[in-house]
């Protein structure tokens, strides 16, 4: 592996990540503008159905084939890799079309029974074309992933986003006779036009691409057993399928609980508008604010996975101690930065951006989850390479079932508050026990004052300081707003890692692993 291999994939996957989230957030902007918070609410509630049928066809596929081309690389067969993606195509496209067509007869029933929304009916009907096509999309990335080129898979998730953000805007003002008006289906058809064309994309991508040649070197030796397309289906679903059914059983409980909040905040006082109202502010304005820096340690994870099963596959455990010892650093670096700002700018984020005044506030209050969540996923990935599947998951099933108790619990007493103590509670319990798992399995340094301490320190005095500079400025100027909002964040951003430099809390040349 060259030095960098981690880094440049970062980078990559960062920088298109960077552009989707900034394109995606303007487009939650349009679209909470287009529909309203009531009908954000209702089509946010069509993607539990789209999450458990990707689970199935897609999820633990990408990761296998990740996984098992990074190891059939490491022994340079890179025929092998090309078996294993085309074993991985035929089962994706199978499940899929299945699903397409079992999602679409009796998307009437699951709308109404399931969803408790019979309006998501026609939206889930446009919604299932796409599965096959995301099933070949996400085949071809976990190869891609497992040889470690990310090119690829970044510029056809930044090509997605911005053809489903120019078709729906485009349909939008022609529906509306010049006004954007948008509806729940013409939603999900850009969903579906964008995937389609990204998908389009990945495959000539992938007919185009140079074939890999053989290596024979002593750190790779060519596998002597050729494989025959059997075993490679057979290798694939032994990897597969455990993780299919894991995230499968997790994807269920994610999906029951989105869609157990609307119900569960009408028995709290809340009108069926009022409920789906809250929902949609949740889920449409503040959550993408909150996960908006995860690009980053979302980038690292899917990068992670092949290479610390790559060097667990050679025993390569220095290796692994100083991967896994940087990107935990990282991450928890990225998270306390991300809450320093959450809580200064978070309240006039959600104003300024949204008009939403509850997006703001509930902002600030999960700020104090980004350096769990965001380290949480940098853990599982550890695990996950580590060939310990299994632990992530029922430290997730953990996770998720504190957090539909507490939510049963108190958000009849409490109302949105008590669904917000659950994410706190829950994500808590999730990153000390993946934490646990990882300290027990790798012995890799932790340096406290490095991570934790200084970052601490320096972005609660970045955050302050450039918030109050914004007050400062915004009172005595009529400059735009928002510009000026997200001017502060930037400098506070550069300013934090600035610091972080000059007080030697990150170093030059640390990720050279």
């Amino acid at each position: 592996m060259g030095k960098n291999t981690i880094l440049k994939g970062t980078l990559i996957l960062t920088i298109a990540g960077l552009l989707t989230r900034v394109i995606g957030f303007f487009y939650k902007i349009f679209l909470s503008k287009a529909l309203g918070a009531e009908l954000l609410g209702i089509y946010q509630l069509v993607f539990p159905v789209y999450g458990v049928c990707f689970t199935i066809y897609a999820s633990g596929l990408q990761t296998g084939i990740s996984k098992m081309v990074a190891e059939e690389v490491g022994y340079g067969n890179h025929k092998g890799a090309k078996k294993v993606l085309r074993a991985g195509l035929f089962i994706s496209l199978t499940l899929s079309c299945l699903l397409s067509i079992l999602i679409y007869v009796n998307a009437g029933f699951i709308a109404k029974k399931v969803l408790l929304e019979e309006a998501c009916t026609s939206s889930l009907q446009i919604l299932a074309v796409v599965f096959p096509f995301c099933g070949v999309t996400a085949c071809i990335n976990g190869y891609y992933y497992g040889l470690k080129k990310t090119f690829v898979p970044a510029t056809t998730q930044l090509a997605e986003q911005v053809i489903r953000v120019i078709a729906v805007y485009l349909i939008a003002i022609k529906i509306g006779g010049g006004k954007a008006t948008a509806t729940c289906e013409l939603a999900v058809f850009g969903l579906v036009i964008g995937e389609i064309a990204s998908n389009i994309y990945n495959i000539i991508s992938l007919a185009f691409s140079k074939p890999e040649r053989e290596k024979n070197t002593e750190d790779s030796p060519v596998c002597s057993v050729n494989k025959s397309d059997k075993e490679y289906y057979k290798g694939l679903g032994i990897i597969s399928l455990p993780l299919t059914g894991n995230r499968l059983l997790l994807s269920i409980l994610h999906s029951f609980e989105s869609i157990m909040i609307p119900t569960m905040l009408k028995s709290s006082g809340l009108s069926n508008v009022e409920a789906l109202s809250v929902y949609g502010i949740l889920s449409g304005m503040t959550l993408p604010f909150l996960m908006f820096p995860s690009t980053l340690t979302n980038s690292l994870s899917v990068l992670l996975l092949p290479t610390i099963s790559e060097a667990n596959a050679k025993a390569n455990h220095s290796l692994i101690a100083k991967t896994v010892s940087i990107t935990i650093k990282y991450s928890i670096i990225l998270g306390i930065f991300s809450t320093g700002l959450f809580m200064s700018f978070g309240s006039d984020l959600g104003n300024a951006v949204f008009h939403e005044p509850r997006a703001g506030t509930y902002l600030m209050i999960l700020s104090w989850l980004c350096p769990f969540l965001y380290m949480a996923t940098t853990l599982s990935s550890i695990i996950n390479g580590l060939g310990k599947a299994h632990l992530t998951f029922i430290n997730s099933i953990l996770g998720s079932s504190c957090r539909i108790v507490i939510m049963i619990v108190l958000i009849p007493k409490l109302g949105i508050t008590g669904y917000l103590i659950s994410q706190l509670i829950s994500q808590l319990l999730i990153t000390f026990l993946d934490a646990f798992v990882v300290y027990r399995n790798v012995h890799a340094p932790f340096d406290a004052v490095n991570t934790i301490l200084k970052p601490g320190i320096i972005a609660a005095l970045c955050s302050s300081f450039f918030y109050r500079f914004y007050l400062f400025v915004h009172s005595i100027t009529s400059f735009n707003n928002i510009i000026l909002l997200l001017s502060g964040c930037l400098f506070s951003a550069v300013t934090f890692f600035i610091l972080l430099f000059i007080t030697k809390s990150i170093r030059y040349g640390e990720w050279k692993v």
